[in-house]
């Protein structure tokens, strides 16, 4: 039986006319890597309904590892998100019109869920292979950071320690241009697949060599970083 990574990327929003998140998973659909078949999903910037979106998805595939990606501008590089809050406060509507503010993505549930991916051992292999990256402690309030905070909470639920985490991307070089190059950093699309496959090669090394699930981690207190870049 093939083993999967389901690998997810978003829509274009907001005044975007492209989103490099789907582009890339896009481009990855299909492949092997490290063993593990990458199956894409490119979701709908809906608020309402990517809880069930994911779910389903997960359900399909039985993955070994899940991994989103979605377009932040104005990141100088690929940014690995260390936690996702529960909090939806957007900035702008979702596709639907939806504007969110200030509201729990899972009223009763945990202020916070951290990423079970490996951080520290992705950005040292982006390092080695001189790929931009770090591990970021804002997903933002948007979308990918509702991915972030349900997907975490829709795998502890099946309680197979399925490895999941959050891949940030920066603007495309012709994004860039049109954004004002001058204030937009940008990445090519090929430098952000090779950082993608690197960091999915990472977590499948990991999990085999350490398959139980991440150990919960207390949550006492969590500063709330202030976000006002709208990211999806």
């Amino acid at each position: 039986m093939s083993r999967h990574v389901l690998l997810t990327g978003f829509e274009p929003f907001g005044s975007n006319g492209v989103n490099p998140s789907e582009m890339l998973v896009r481009s990855l659909d299909g492949r092997v890597i490290a063993g593990l078949l990458v199956v894409a999903r490119v979701l709908p910037v809906e608020t309402r309904t990517l809880r069930d979106r994911v779910a389903a998805a997960i359900a399909e595939t039985a993955p070994e590892a899940v991994v989103g990606t979605g377009y932040a501008p104005g990141r100088a590089s690929l940014a690995l998100e260390r936690v996702g809050l529960n909090v939806a406060d957007f900035e702008i509507a979702d596709a639907a019109g939806v504007h969110r503010r200030n509201e729990p993505i899972e009223p009763g549930g945990p202020d916070a869920r951290f990423a079970t991916v490996p951080n520290d051992e992705i950005v040292g292999a982006w390092a080695a292979l001189g790929i931009p990256g770090y591990v970021s402690n804002s997903a933002g309030t948007y979308l990918c950071n509702q991915w972030l905070y349900e997907t975490l909470g829709l795998l502890a639920a099946r309680a197979t320690g399925t490895p999941a985490g959050f891949v940030h991307l920066p603007a495309l070089p012709a994004q860039a241009m049109e954004r004002g190059p001058e204030r937009t950093p940008s990445m090519t699309l090929e430098l952000m697949r090779k950082g993608l496959e690197t960091a999915i090669e990472t977590i499948a090394l990991s999990h085999r060599t350490s398959p139980a699930a991440a150990p919960a981690r207390a949550l006492e207190k969590l500063w709330i970083p202030p976000t006002r870049t709208t990211r999806t």
